[in-house]
C-alpha cells in the first residue's frame, strides 16, 4: 500500500506540472524538439529524438492524472493479493511506456514503448493465473505483433530517407512512392492496437485483467496509442488510406455499440463501449479533423477511466461477480458509486453540459457537414443512438432493476472509502475539464450551421436509443424465451459478428497444420538427419578416430619414421 501512495503522489506531481507547461505551450505557440545523436553510419543517423508541445504535454498530464486516481483505487482493490509490489511495478512500466510512444519522435524509440506496452499489456492480462487469462493474454499478445511487425517494417524503410526520426521528413514523405507503404503500414499498426475490424477480438478479452488495468488501458494508454501514432503521421496518409480506414472505423462502432446492447458482463459491455468511442475517432480523424479528434480522445480518457472504477468498486462488493442480471437495485446500496457511474454515463451520451457533450456534439456536427454519403450517415448516427441505449440499460439492470442477488448477502460502500476518493476527483474533471479544453485548446470557437432536420438528428437519435435501452431491460427476456431465432442473433452480435472465433479457431487450424507439415519434416525429418543427430553421429565418430591414433600415437611414429627412411632409401 505504501508503494501505491508514492506512485499516486509521483504521477500527481507530474500531472500537474505537465498540465500547466501544456497550457504555456499551448498559449505561446511553442514547439521543443529534443534530438541527440547516438550513432551514426554513413548516410544514416541514429538520434534520440523528444518531440514536446502542448500535445504530447496534455495527454501525459492525463495519463499521469489517471494513473495517480488508479493507484489509490488500487491500494485497496488489490489490497488482499500477495504480490503488491510487482502489480505497482508493471503499472509503473506500462505509464512509463506509454510516455516514451507520445514523447518519442524516433521509430526505434516509438517502438520501444510500443513493445512496453504489449509485453507489460501481456503480463497484466494473466495476473490472475488461469486458462481462461492465459487465453486472453496470448489473444492479446498475438493480436499486438501485427502492430508490432508493421512499425518494424517501417523502421525499415524510413532508413532510405537517412533516419528514424519522423518528425523531420514528414513533410516530404509523399514525394517517395516507397511511402505509401510506410503510410499502410502505420494505419495497419495503429488498426491492431486500437482493436478496429478485424483485429477487435482481443479487446473483450484483454477484461481478464484486474480492474484497475481495464481503467487504465481502456481510458488514456493502451488501446489509444494507435489513435496518436496517427496524429503524428497525419500529413503522411493518402486520401485513400484515409477513406479506408473511415469505413473500416464506422463499422467498428457500429458493431460494438450493437454488440454492447446484448452482451452482460459488465466489463465487457465498457469495453465495447471503448472500442465504440475509438471509432468514432478515427472516423473524425479521417474526416481531417484531427484536433477535434484529440479533444475527444482525452475527454474519453476522463469518464471512461471513471467508468471502470464505478464498475471496480460494484465487482470488488460483490465478491467478483461481473453478470448484470445478478445485481439490481444497487443505487441504495451504492449511493455514491451509482452517482459517478450516472455522470460518466451521461458524459458518454453526450448531455449537456458534461465533458462528452463538448466533443460530441461538434464530432456529429462535423460529419453532418461533410460529404460521407447516407450509408455512413445513418450507421453514425444509429451508433450514437445505440451509446444511449447500451448506457441506459446498464444503468437500469444495475442500480435501478430488482435486487437479485442472495438475500443473505451483505454489502456496502463504507468498505471502498479510499476508492472513492479516487473517483471524485474525476468527477470533477468529468464535468468541468471538456468547457475548460474546449475554451484553451480551440482559438477560434466551432460555429456550424445545417439544417433543422439535421440538427435535430442527434436530438432523435439520443431519445431513440433511450427508448431502445428502456424496452430492452424489459422485454429482453420475452423476446429470448419466445423466439429461438432472437437468441442466436443475440449471441452472433454480442460475439461481434464471430470475429473472436474467425481471429483465433480458424487462424490456429491452419498455424497448426503448417506446423505439424514443418515439425515431421524439418524438425524431425531433413534438420534432425543433418542437424542435430547427423552431426552428432559425425563429431562421435571422428572422436573415436582421433582416440585410436592418440592411444597408438607410438606405433604410428614409428610406423612413419620407417616409412620416412623407406621413401628417402627408395628415392636416392
Amino acid at each position: 500500500m505504501v508503494l501505491c501512495w508514492l506512485a499516486f503522489v509521483i504521477f500527481l506531481l507530474f500531472s500537474v506540472v505537465l498540465y500547466i507547461l501544456g497550457v504555456i505551450f499551448l498559449f505561446k505557440g511553442l514547439e521543443l524538439f529534443i534530438e541527440l545523436e547516438l550513432l551514426s553510419f554513413n548516410s544514416l543517423s541514429v538520434e534520440f529524438a523528444i518531440c514536446v508541445d502542448w500535445i504530447s504535454l496534455m495527454f501525459s498530464s492525463f495519463v499521469f492524472f489517471i494513473s495517480s486516481m488508479i493507484m489509490i483505487y488500487s491500494s485497496v482493490y488489490m489490497s488482499e493479493d500477495k504480490s503488491m509490489g510487482r502489480f505497482v511495478y508493471l503499472m509503473v512500466l506500462f505509464v512509463l511506456s506509454m510516455v516514451v510512444v507520445i514523447m518519442s519522435t524516433n521509430l526505434v524509440f516509438v517502438l520501444l514503448g510500443w513493445d512496453g506496452l504489449g509485453l507489460v499489456s501481456y503480463v497484466l492480462v494473466i495476473y490472475y493465473q488461469n486458462s481462461k487469462s492465459s487465453n486472453a493474454g496470448m489473444l492479446t499478445a498475438l493480436s499486438n505483433r501485427i502492430g508490432d511487425a508493421s512499425i518494424l517494417l517501417g523502421i525499415a524503410i524510413m532508413v532510405s530517407v537517412g533516419g528514424w526520426s519522423y518528425s523531420s521528413v514528414l513533410g516530404f514523405l509523399s514525394v517517395y512512392n516507397d511511402m505509401i507503404l510506410l503510410s499502410f503500414l502505420i494505419v495497419l499498426a495503429a488498426m491492431t492496437k486500437s482493436a478496429q475490424i478485424p483485429f477487435s477480438s482481443w479487446l473483450p478479452a484483454a477484461m481478464s485483467a484486474p480492474t484497475p488495468v481495464s481503467s487504465l488501458v481502456h481510458s488514456s494508454t493502451l488501446v489509444t496509442a494507435g489513435v496518436y501514432l496517427l496524429f503524428r503521421f497525419s500529413d503522411s496518409l493518402s486520401l485513400e488510406l484515409k477513406v479506408f480506414l473511415f469505413y473500416i472505423s464506422a463499422l467498428t462502432m457500429f458493431m460494438a455499440s450493437l454488440g454492447a446492447n446484448f452482451e452482460f458482463d459488465l466489463k465487457k459491455i465498457i469495453a465495447l463501449s471503448t472500442l465504440s468511442q475509438l471509432g468514432m475517432m478515427m472516423v473524425i480523424f479521417c474526416l481531417g479533423e484531427k484536433e477535434l479528434a484529440f479533444f475527444h480522445l482525452l475527454m474519453h480518457a476522463l469518464f471512461k477511466a471513471l467508468l471502470f472504477m464505478c464498475a471496480g468498486v460494484i465487482i470488488h462488493s460483490v465478491g467478483g461477480n461481473q453478470d448484470i442480471r445478478c445485481m439490481g437495485g444497487l443505487v441504495r446500496v451504492f449511493p455514491i458509486t451509482s452517482v459517478c457511474f450516472c455522470i460518466s454515463s451521461f458524459a458518454l451520451c453526450g448531455l449537456p453540459f458534461l465533458s462528452g457533450f463538448y466533443s460530441k456534439d461538434l464530432v456529429v456536427e462535423v460529419l453532418s457537414m461533410s460529404v460521407s454519403g447516407w450509408f455512413v450517415y445513418l450507421v453514425f448516427f444509429f451508433s450514437v443512438g445505440l451509446t444511449v441505449s447500451y448506457s441506459i440499460r446498464l444503468f437500469l439492470y444495475v442500480f435501478v432493476g430488482r435486487f437479485n442477488m442472495v438475500s443473505l448477502s451483505f454489502i456496502s460502500e463504507n468498505e471502498s472509502k479510499i476508492m472513492l476518493y479516487g473517483m471524485l476527483p474525476l468527477v470533477v474533471l468529468v464535468i468541468l475539464e471538456g468547457s475548460v479544453l474546449s475554451w484553451l485548446s480551440f482559438s477560434s470557437p466551432y460555429f456550424i450551421v445545417l439544417p433543422l432536420f439535421m440538427k435535430l438528428m442527434t436530438v432523435f437519435m439520443i431519445f431513440m436509443g433511450g427508448l431502445m435501452g428502456y424496452e430492452g431491460f424489459f422485454f429482453f427476456f420475452i423476446w429470448n424465451s419466445g423466439f429461438l431465432k432472437f437468441y442466436y442473433f443475440s449471441m452472433f452480435v454480442s460475439g461481434m459478428w464471430n470475429l473472436s472465433i474467425l481471429s483465433t479457431s480458424k487462424l490456429n487450424l491452419w498455424a497448426l497444420s503448417v506446423g505439424k507439415v514443418y515439425l515431421k519434416n524439418l524438425d524431425f525429418g531433413w534438420s534432425e538427419y543433418y542437424g542435430s543427430k547427423g552431426l552428432f553421429s559425425l563429431i562421435k565418430s571422428l572422436v573415436i578416430i582421433f582416440q585410436l591414433i592418440v592411444r597408438n600415437h607410438l606405433k604410428l611414429f614409428l610406423m612413419l619414421l620407417w616409412g620416412g627412411v623407406l621413401i628417402m632409401i627408395f628415392f636416392n
